[in-house]
């Protein structure tokens, strides 16, 4: 049996040096649970590795891919598997999701309840997780909000549960006009990011900015959000670092979801997806674009188009 992935071996730009590799498929290790994938997405946390923008602790040659969905064909883990074969499964922290097999360690796997569609579960990971700890951290109640990337699948998982949590009011700033609608379907206040003085009036009124872009934008919101005010930075969209301005009274704070992941055990883990799942179920998501894992540049083409509306995922 062979095994076809996405690999790269040196860094760059993802279309350029990714490569659909075919390799016969090593036996399995012991203690581990082989997971043939259905389908993973693809996010920027994807690709922003195979840049080498996290060369200080990712080191190539590695396959792309961070999430997915998949079903159990082979267990050599015994009676320490929870899971069955043929059982749907995130195979989660283990070798790239971006192949035909994932071998992975049970107790970071996630089972994937019988309710849950392959729609649903296939996202379930990155953008959830990090929206739902985000809202922990930092709660929301009874406070203004601001996102940033208003119309990409973080902020609008932030949007509506920042809005069942309580907030007050929720502002998404968007880049492409085709995300207006969709954001005022969410229940939040759309902003142009061109639009210099709506974008002053948001700062003016936040009491939190969840921001995934940086550079420019996020330095501007800064120097107008007022004292006490929180600045919550969890991604580098613009690929732009930013420091606080001059006269600001906003604190950074910085969150990556690889933060929380180093000191949790695997208990916690299954129960933050315990009570993520119906949180899930409930939520508004985007349409998918499906591509078979042959066509994994269109897929990538896709990504990058702006104001797209549909989410890219490379099936198996």
């Amino acid at each position: 049996m062979k095994n076809s992935a996405l690999w790269y071996r040196q860094f760059g730009d993802p279309l350029d040096v990714l490569g659909l590799e075919t390799a016969p498929l090593k036996p399995l290790q012991s203690g581990l649970v082989r997971v043939e994938m259905m389908a993973s997405p693809v996010n920027p946390s994807d690709l922003i590795p195979v840049t080498g923008a996290y060369r200080h602790r990712v080191s190539p040659p590695q396959i792309a891919g961070y999430e997915g969905l998949g079903t159990i064909v082979e267990n050599s883990a015994g009676d320490i598997c929870p899971f069955s074969v043929g059982q749907r499964v995130l195979p989660l922290r283990a070798t790239g999701t971006w192949q035909n097999f994932v071998d992975a360690d049970p107790a970071w796997m996630v089972a994937v309840p019988d309710n849950i569609s392959d729609d649903i579960a296939l996202r379930g990971y990155i953008n959830p997780l990090a929206a739902w700890l985000m809202l922990d951290l930092w709660p929301v109640k009874g406070k203004n909000i601001v996102v940033t990337a208003a119309g990409s699948s973080c902020a609008d998982l932030l949007t509506q549960w920042a809005l069942a949590q309580g907030a007050t009011s929720v502002t998404g700033i968007y880049r492409s006009a085709t995300r207006k609608t969709g954001i005022e379907g969410l229940g939040a206040h759309p902003v142009d990011m061109t639009d210099e003085a709506a974008l002053v009036d948001a700062a003016n009124s936040a009491d939190i900015v969840f921001d995934a872009v940086g550079g420019d934008l996020a330095r501007h919101l800064l120097t107008h959000m007022p004292e006490g005010s929180i600045m919550v930075s969890y991604g580098l969209l613009s690929g732009q670092l930013f420091a606080l301005p001059e006269n600001a009274v906003a604190r950074i704070q910085r969150f990556h979801l690889r933060d929380r992941l180093e000191t949790v055990s695997p208990a916690k883990w299954q129960g933050w997806f315990d009570q993520l799942w119906p949180l899930l179920n409930d939520a508004s998501l985007p349409p998918l674009a499906v591509f078979d894992l042959a066509d994994w540049k269109d897929a990538l083409t896709f990504f990058h188009q702006p104001g797209r509306l549909e989410k890219p995922v490379l099936q198996f």
